[in-house]
């Protein structure tokens, strides 16, 4: 068969299987990786004959898809804020909802500044490294409690070649003592422990220590604001990714820990997504 007909098979094999939306765009990007092609060269060479071989590569593939792997793991990296990042399973997959707080902390950034940045739970290091990217002249520490994770953010930085980023193993602030930040950023863990999309789509292939924080998803929320001022410098900045009905109750912790100048910010599909405040 040529391409066009094992395209047009795979992308009916994916929506029949329920676990994609996306079936023709995740069927291209197989294809495009089996084949070490770009989408243009895909395009161009549609009527071109695949070999037996290479159909039975692009048909384990769709096969790994149908059983509910994440695309991100099978392609064995995500798009983010126009990096490629490489993603396991011992990190979460990196979203395009989350640029929105790479863009709340670059607004508090000048380019020119020497700010000092706190990633908190950096996982893959996106957020990070998306950061440290776009603001040559800043200090980022990205802290993770994993290791597996830090050695996933530490391989990224260095194959994006962004040097402007430490890496530290902590537990939130544990080995942070004396250090102070000017921007804290984090996608902490916040969906409620009990919620049933935990066991649904691309989340039952994430670490759940990732994704889950108490009864109402807050746990850890809490925990970060009780203790950053101590990490802030004055008129530093604390900044949260949190799920889309969260914002409310995330705005009332900081006000109570005399947070001020407090703002929440929409995501791509205008849900509340990052709400953030300043240190007195």
């Amino acid at each position: 068969m040529n391409i066009h007909a094992v395209l047009h098979e795979a992308t009916i094999a994916l929506k029949a299987s329920n676990n994609s939306d996306e079936e023709k765009l995740e069927a291209q990007l197989l294809l495009e990786h089996v084949l070490t092609v770009n989408h243009a060269w895909l395009i161009t060479h549609a009527d071109d004959e695949i070999n037996s071989e290479t159909d039975q590569q692009f048909e384990a593939l769709i096969q790994r898809r149908i059983s509910g792997e994440p695309i991100a793991h099978i392609l064995g990296e995500r798009e983010f804020y126009g990096l490629a990042f490489k993603v396991t399973p011992d990190t979460l997959i990196p979203r395009p909802d989350t640029e929105t707080l790479v863009e709340a902390a670059l607004a508090k950034i000048s380019p020119s500044e020497t700010a000092r940045i706190l990633d908190l739970g950096t996982g893959s290091g996106a957020i990070a490294l998306a950061i440290a990217k776009d603001r040559p002249n800043a200090n980022v520490i990205a802290v993770d409690a994993s290791q597996a994770a830090l050695s996933v953010s530490q391989e990224n930085a260095k194959a994006l070649n962004i040097h402007n980023v430490q890496f530290l193993l902590s537990d939130w602030f544990s080995t942070l003592t004396n250090q102070h930040f000017d921007v804290i950023v984090s996608n902490p863990p916040y969906i409620e422990q009990d919620d049933v999309h935990l066991k649904q789509g691309d989340l039952r292939f994430e670490p759940i220590s990732a994704l889950a924080s108490g009864e109402d998803g807050l746990d850890d929320i809490r925990q970060i604001i009780l203790d950053a001022s101590a990490h802030l410098k004055p008129k530093g900045w604390l900044m949260f990714e949190h799920g889309y009905n969260q914002a409310k109750n995330v705005s009332t912790l900081l006000v109570s820990a005399h947070f001020r100048s407090i703002e929440t910010l929409k995501d791509l599909g205008s849900n509340d997504r990052v709400t953030f405040g300043q240190k007195p």
